[in-house]
C-alpha cells in the first residue's frame, strides 16, 4: 500500500464509526473521506473505495454494521481523484464488484491517472448524466457537476424516513483545489462553464438529506454528535443547510473566477 502523500490530511486515515443515515443508506468512511453503503437483499451499492489504504477502514466499517464486505456488488464513486476512486481497483479485486463511472471520468479510472490516483481499474459501465443504477430494489441517479473533474458525480436516492419517502444528495464537489486554472485552462477549456453548470444543477435539487464527498461539506462528525444527544431525530436531514453550503461555496467560485479574470 503506498504511504501517505504529502498533504493529505491525517483525519482521512482515521477511522469513524459508522452509522445508519436513512432506510437503507449507511455511512462506512473513515473521519475526512465519505464512503456510503447502499444495502439491498441482493448484495449491496458502495459510493466512494477512496485510498488503497483506506479500503481496509471501509471493509471494517461494513462488517461493524453487520454486513459482508464480499456482498457489494456495484461500486460508484463521486469523481476520479484519488481520494475517492485510487481504491476502485482494490475494491473490484476484492468483492468482484462491478465499477461504474461517469463517462467524463471514465478514461482517468481506466488509465490510473489524475490528481493522487494510483493505479488503473478496470471500468465495466460508464454512466451518463441523468443515468439511474438500479440494484437490488434501490435506485440512484447519477447527476453530472462537473467542474472539479469533467466527470464530478452528486449521487441521489430516496430513502426512508418515518415511513416518507426523503430525497438524500451526495454533493460530489463544489470546491477548486489549489492552482487550479478557471481560465485558461488548455487542459480543461470549459471548467468555469461547467461549474457555473454544476451550480445552477445543485441549486436545483429538492435536497432533504444533505450528505457530501468529503464529510466536513455537511457537519458529519458535529451531527453524529447530535444524534447521541436526540435520539428521535435525524439529524442528517437539513434542506437549510445544504441550500446554505452551496450558496456559500458558489460565492467562493465567483471569487476566485473574478480574480482569475483581473489576472490575480
Amino acid at each position: 500500500m503506498p504511504a501517505v502523500l504529502a498533504g493529505d490530511p491525517p483525519y482521512w486515515d482515521e477511522a469513524f464509526p459508522p452509522h445508519k443515515i436513512a432506510g437503507n443508506l449507511y455511512y462506512v468512511g473513515s473521519k475526512g473521506l465519505s464512503s456510503y453503503l447502499v444495502t439491498t437483499p441482493r448484495g449491496h451499492i458502495l459510493i466512494n473505495a477512496s485510498f488503497e489504504r483506506t479500503v481496509p477502514l471501509i471493509k471494517a466499517a461494513i462488517e461493524k454494521l453487520g454486513f459482508r464486505y464480499s456482498d457489494v456488488k456495484i461500486l460508484l464513486g463521486s469523481h476520479a481523484h484519488g481520494d475517492h476512486m485510487a481504491g476502485n481497483w482494490l475494491v473490484k479485486e476484492q468483492t468482484g464488484a462491478r465499477v461504474m463511472v461517469m463517462r467524463e471520468d471514465a478514461e482517468a479510472v481506466r488509465k490510473g491517472k489524475g490528481l493522487l490516483m494510483t493505479r488503473p481499474c478496470v471500468v465495466d459501465q460508464e454512466l451518463r448524466d441523468g443515468e439511474v443504477v438500479s440494484w437490488g430494489g434501490a435506485s440512484l441517479t447519477a447527476v453530472l457537476t462537473a467542474g472539479h473533474t469533467e466527470g464530478c458525480t452528486t449521487w441521489t436516492m430516496e430513502v426512508e424516513v418515518e415511513g416518507v419517502k426523503r430525497l438524500a444528495v451526495m454533493v460530489g464537489s463544489p470546491n477548486i483545489n489549489p492552482g487550479t486554472k478557471l481560465v485558461g485552462n488548455a487542459e480543461y477549456p470549459g471548467i468555469s462553464s461547467d461549474f457555473e453548470k454544476a451550480f445552477r444543477v445543485w441549486k436545483g435539487l429538492p435536497c432533504e438529506i444533505f450528505l457530501g464527498a468529503h464529510p466536513e461539506y455537511y457537519g458529519m462528525a458535529e451531527k453524529f454528535e447530535l444524534a447521541k444527544k436526540k435520539p428521535g431525530r435525524n439529524v442528517w436531514m437539513d434542506a437549510e443547510g445544504y441550500r446554505a453550503y452551496i450558496a456559500e461555496r458558489e460565492k467562493a467560485f465567483r471569487a476566485e473566477l473574478a480574480r482569475q479574470r483581473r489576472g490575480g
